[in-house]
């Protein structure tokens, strides 16, 4: 080979290898979610939240499940009424997820597991049972009314020892009027009487047509003359005048709130979600399967730490 074609050959080999590592052209920056503006302005699209609705972008942390991305809690309001969203925001900003992650070594149902309690509140059925079930309900609310009677009549005959039912106050006071009232009202009964507390539950549901806000104090005066043997009247008076138990609904209401409850009744069947009303067989098909599957599992229930107890030397 002569000079000439040795020369042209290692200038044409020089230059595919520049070619060939030249350094790709970096894509230019887009919009990114982990700007707060930005990430409002689409989540504002995603949902049709108008500028009626106020917008809150929290700050992005780590994804304690998923190294690759960001956790962006965001929260929409309008007057009492909230709905919140966590979205799963890739480390560019350029990707956005709206999903559930799940740890295959535990309970799919343990985040919300967790921030369940149910220490102190109005309860039915057999402790340790292997099926937990904790109801968000209203008292205004005629959809949990049907739920209710539901309940009443078929859980505990059917299943006298391998359910407990807990039930939770979450009164939509942006549209029930009274619902806080007769919840606040039913705590007082609960703590003269846990036991009076499920005939004041059953009476309310029966006269929920009948019952206003105006007329509600008149109401629970005919409620406890028929207990009188069960309620004393003066202590539930004074009860219910102070206000005694807001708190105790304020905090079952933040309870719902953190477990993102959005409607009534919302129901908790060892943790398994179920929004709205739940048809007897149905819901029987799912304690069913919850029974067998704790035989093995026991990784729900009550002793999974849905209730918690104070420390004792005697170890109940």
């Amino acid at each position: 080979m002569d000079l000439l074609a040795r020369s042209a050959l290692t200038f044409g080999l020089i230059c595919i290898s520049a070619f060939s590592q030249a350094p790709e052209k970096k894509a230019q920056p887009g919009p990114s979610a982990l700007d707060k503006a930005t990430l409002e302005a689409y989540v504002r699209h995603l949902f049709v939240w108008g500028k009626a609705i106020t917008v809150e972008v929290q700050d992005a942390k780590q994804s304690p499940d998923l190294p690759d991305f960001y956790t962006v809690d965001v929260r929409g309001t309008a007057g009492q009424a909230s709905q919140d969203e966590t979205f799963l925001v890739s480390k560019d900003g350029h990707k956005i997820l709206r999903a559930v992650v799940f740890d295959i070594a535990q309970n799919p149902f343990k985040a919300d597991l967790d921030k369940l309690k149910t220490q102190f509140q109005p309860s039915m059925g057999t402790e340790g049972a292997p099926v937990v079930l904790v109801v968000f309900t209203d008292f205004e609310c005629p959809v949990c009314k049907q739920e209710a009677i539901m309940l009443r009549q078929n859980l505990l005959s059917a299943y006298p020892k391998e359910v407990r039912l807990y039930l939770k106050d979450f009164p939509l006071v942006q549209i029930h009027p009274w619902a806080k009232a007769a919840a606040m009202a039913g705590r007082c009964v609960f703590r003269q009487n846990p036991a009076a507390f499920w005939d004041y539950h059953d009476w309310v549901y029966e006269h929920q047509a009948d019952i206003t806000a105006d007329n509600l104090g008149a109401k629970l005066l005919e409620f406890t003359k028929s207990k009188e043997k069960e309620i004393d009247t003066m202590q539930f008076n004074s009860c219910v005048a102070t206000r005694a138990t807001e708190a105790e609904v304020d905090r079952s209401m933040a309870e719902g709130k953190e477990l993102r409850v959005g409607a009534t009744p919302t129901a908790f069947i060892n943790g398994r979600r179920i929004e709205g009303q739940i048809p007897w067989p149905s819901l029987r098909e799912i304690i069913d399967y919850e029974i067998e599957y704790q035989k093995t599992a026991k990784n729900a229930g009550e002793d999974c730490g849905c209730e918690v107890k104070l420390p004792s030397p005697l170890g109940k």
